[in-house]
């Protein structure tokens, strides 16, 4: 009684949070038992723990070969604990709530909100069941395609399988791991392999309730009906695809001269499209990144920093913060004291709340570059890449990684575990519940600039 006591106390963030911490702790678990690991392999306490937290995180960073390490039953675990990570606790949850016949009542239904950064209660139910049937059927398909393909790189139809599978899975839910031991580097020219992965991250990334939009206007179109996406689905899209486009063309303009040096245009452009996507918290990558020119890496670092869309698998400070942001100093550089876009008024809660998270995005990210300069030995370029792919919840890194310090693993751990709760959960879960003022002091202007 005593312990639900407590349970009651605290906000929905602080529960979120709590079970995303077991979620991290059973996956380490998991993963250290002797059936998960090759015969002979041993797993640290320490290598365990930043193995499972990112592949809670879904974000890929690791200190361990992957390949070397776990055994085909771990590497089906990684598969699970990518999908608690990708998909949400509180979507597998409320799955399991709904097969075992539990009523899901307004504390879950408020967890869910939390969650999934939603702002009513209504239709969620709802909502993370077709989330959850479009992902797994996502992935389904990719794994279909990819295992068919792999046949022409594999012997055995179920080495091939098994590696469409987990690259399905890692893919869709933007985890960045992989079971070759180099990425996709294998497929650096296998265009095929390359725009199927690209599809299954975009589908991760761009945002859940972007995708049941979709499927409702298709659903609409077939029936002849009108539909109306809404603001939150203009704006995601239109955002994503302007920093997938941006990454892109910045990545050739770059590295012409250099990393793309005699290579066709077909190698080019895909080298450049594929990276620039999986900064949006795929991961994966066709490349040794440590080979591109520090400008390229800056704006592959800001990219991570931004992250994919809000209510997705990836993390970082989200498409939707950095557009309004944008959108922000676009209007008050214009003396607009509201922002109108789609033929639609932004709340200015939602401003203060993006340039909140974006703040503190900056001043964690900062403090953690700061800490890990003066306990690694590693280069500044190399470090803040490192903190921008890990609070992005992205995976790619310059290989320092395994060499990080213990105090390093727990920093990249912290930032990870931050990258997917989201900023605004782990604001709350410190803030604790909201406050109503019962009075207010005369308001005076302050000189700013």
């Amino acid at each position: 009684m005593k312990y639900k006591n407590k349970l009651n106390m605290l906000t929905p963030a602080q529960i979120i949070v709590i079970y995303y911490l077991l979620a991290v702790t059973v996956s380490t678990a998991l993963i250290s038992m002797p059936i998960a690991l090759k015969p002979g392999v041993e797993l640290s306490f320490m290598d365990a723990l930043f193995t499972a937290a990112s592949a809670v995180s879904v974000t890929g960073l690791t200190v361990v070969d992957i390949s070397e390490t776990f055994s085909t039953a771990g590497r089906f675990i990684l598969m699970l604990v990518l999908q608690v990570g990708g998909i949400g606790i509180m979507t597998l949850g409320t799955f399991l709530w709904l097969i075992f016949g539990k009523k899901i009542g307004f504390k879950e239904r408020r967890l869910i909100m939390t969650d999934q950064n939603m702002f009513t209660l209504s239709g969620l139910v709802n909502l993370l069941k077709q989330v959850l049937i479009i992902i797994l059927t996502i992935e389904a398909v990719g794994a279909l395609i990819l295992g068919i393909y792999l046949l022409n790189y594999f012997d055995s139809p179920v080495d091939a399988f098994l590696q469409g599978l987990f690259m399905s899975v890692s893919a869709t839910t933007n985890g960045g791991f992989d079971i070759s031991g180099a990425s996709l580097m294998p497929y650096a020219h296998d265009y095929f392999i390359q725009f199927v992965n690209i599809i299954l991250i975009i589908f991760g990334a761009i945002g859940f309730p972007v995708l049941v939009e979709v499927k409702n206007f298709l659903m609409n179109k077939q029936q002849d009906r009108k539909f109306h996406f809404t603001l939150f689905t203009k704006l995601t899209s239109v955002t994503f695809l302007a920093l997938v486009a941006f990454g892109t063309i910045i990545f050739i303009i770059f590295e012409y001269k250099y990393f793309l040096a005699g290579k066709s245009w077909h190698e080019g452009f895909f080298y450049a499209l594929f990276q620039s996507v999986s900064t949006r918290s795929g991961g994966l990558s066709t490349m040794d990144v440590s080979q591109l020119t520090t400008p390229t890496l800056l704006v592959l670092c800001g990219l991570m920093f931004i992250g994919a869309s809000p209510s997705s698998v990836g993390g970082g400070i989200r498409t939707t913060t950095f557009a309004l942001n944008i959108l922000f100093v676009y209007h008050f550089a214009r003396g607009n004291r509201y922002i109108k876009l789609f033929k639609r008024e932004l709340c200015e809660e939602d401003i203060i709340r993006s340039m909140v998270v974006t703040l503190i995005a900056f001043f964690i990210t900062t403090s953690a570059t700061v800490i890990l300069t003066i306990t690694e030995k590693f280069s500044l370029i190399e470090i803040i890449f490192e903190v921008c792919s890990a609070f992005g919840t992205t995976g790619l890194s310059m290989g320092i990684t395994p060499e990080l310090s213990g105090i390093g693993q727990c920093v990249i751990i912290l930032l990870m575990f931050i990258g997917r709760v989201g900023i605004i959960s782990f604001i709350f879960m410190l803030g604790g519940k909201e406050k109503r003022e019962k009075f207010h002091y005369p308001k005076e202007r302050i000189i700013i600039g």
